[in-house]
């Protein structure tokens, strides 16, 4: 057992050192009353703890001899859990779970959880404070990371807590230091508003490359989420029956969907290369499954005078398609609980659980679309040619 001291570097080191291998001197860093102190100590079977104490070296020592005690009476590790866990390696018992990895967006959390770590993984669970998240939320914030962004990577790590609590693992004095800091972004503040035009698509989807061409018309007529076009299998897709059909493993709301196929997607669908075993993606690019289509999409947008990106003045992304087939159904007439049974959203209202859904009503839904689209398109024609013939 012994007190660490901890250089500005992050180094653990001896007491007893002057200077740290950083070459930064820790006499002058202890005079200044600025350092923090741990203590260190092994479990049974040998493995080593550090658990953080703080600014104070007497308190360290306080801690330290506490632990010695402990140790003599045998009871060293009659402690909290989180005493004895970084938060990096609650973590890893988190992402290692079978449940969490079969989430759809387990990669995202990764990802997440992983900048969060990047900051308090080396430090025991128990130590990190709720002053210390919102420092953490306020830094990120003046790096210029989205609001968005700082909550995910918050909410990633509230979310381990939470399994954690309920696994027995931290106590409430933990919980309570992550439930209680709020988000930055409040309510709908981020809420995207954009559609694209019938005109709009049509020079997104001619200035697109070949393979991104098919996934553009999916979710444009489909309101399908990108994930769910990008792994859309052969297996799922009945040209026969002209019929997309998405398993509960495949969607987000883990809900079987059935999606009518419409003329022009028809066409595009069944001009594709069918791969031989129906457990293939649909979409392909040179032989291999289409896992990402940002650059092609933003190279596609600056090409036919689209504004690309999440964060940019009237900027479009994949996901505005959906909410164009949603508009755009809306406006054509389609009953809203039509169109939640097409793209999935929450059918939450009485009316709408009461509402059957026929495949026919799906169908004829997809017909009003595209006749919506098919008038607007010919409305500016008229209106151009129109104004042509006044110009003349």
């Amino acid at each position: 057992m012994a007190v660490l001291v901890e250089c500005l570097c992050h180094k653990k080191q001896s007491l007893r050192n002057k200077v740290c291998s950083c070459g930064e001197g820790l006499v002058k860093l202890k005079r200044s009353g600025k350092m923090n102190y741990w203590i260190a100590y092994r479990l049974p079977g040998g493995k080593q703890r550090r658990e953080l104490i703080g600014e104070s070296i007497e308190e360290a020592r306080d801690a330290d001899g506490k632990r010695r005690v402990q140790k003599r009476e045998k009871r060293i590790f009659d402690v909290k859990m989180e005493t004895k866990m970084t938060f990096k390696e609650l973590t890893d018992w988190y992402l290692n779970l079978q449940s969490v990895k079969d989430k759809r967006y387990f990669w995202v959390l990764k990802i997440r959880l992983n900048q969060f770590n990047s900051v308090f993984g080396h430090m025991m669970v128990q130590d990190v404070k709720n002053s210390m998240l919102k420092d953490y939320q306020a830094k990120r914030k003046k790096e210029g990371k989205a609001l968005s962004t700082i909550d995910q990577e918050v909410g990633a790590a509230k979310t381990v807590i939470n399994a954690a609590f309920y696994d027995d693992k931290v106590g409430g004095d933990v919980l309570k230091q992550f439930k209680t800091v709020g988000k930055l972004l409040r309510g709908n503040s981020n809420k995207r508003k954009r559609t694209l035009t019938p005109m709009e698509f049509n020079r997104l989807v001619g200035s697109a490359p070949f393979h991104l061409k098919p996934i553009l018309w999916t979710g444009y007529d489909t309101g399908t989420r990108e994930g769910e076009a990008l792994n859309l299998k052969w297996k799922g897709l009945s040209l026969k029956d002209r019929i997309i059909k998405l398993e509960a493993h495949e969607t987000k709301d883990a809900e079987v969907r059935e999606i009518p196929i419409s003329d022009d997607l028809f066409e595009i669908l069944n001009d594709l290369p069918r791969g031989i075993q129906p457990d293939l993606n649909v979409f392909t690019h040179r032989g291999k499954a289409i896992k990402d289509i940002r650059t092609g999409l933003m190279k596609a947008c600056k090409k036919a005078g689209i504004v690309y990106g999440r964060f940019k003045d009237s900027g479009f992304i994949y996901h505005d398609l959906r909410r164009t087939f949603y508009t755009d159904a809306r406006r054509a007439g389609v009953p809203e609980s039509v169109i939640k049974e097409i793209t999935g959203h929450s059918r939450n209202q009485v009316t709408d659980r009461y509402d059957d859904v026929s495949m026919e009503d799906k169908r004829e839904a997809i017909e009003k679309l595209t006749l919506y689209r098919k008038g607007q398109i010919t409305t500016v024609d008229q209106t151009v040619d129109q104004t042509a013939i006044l110009g003349g």
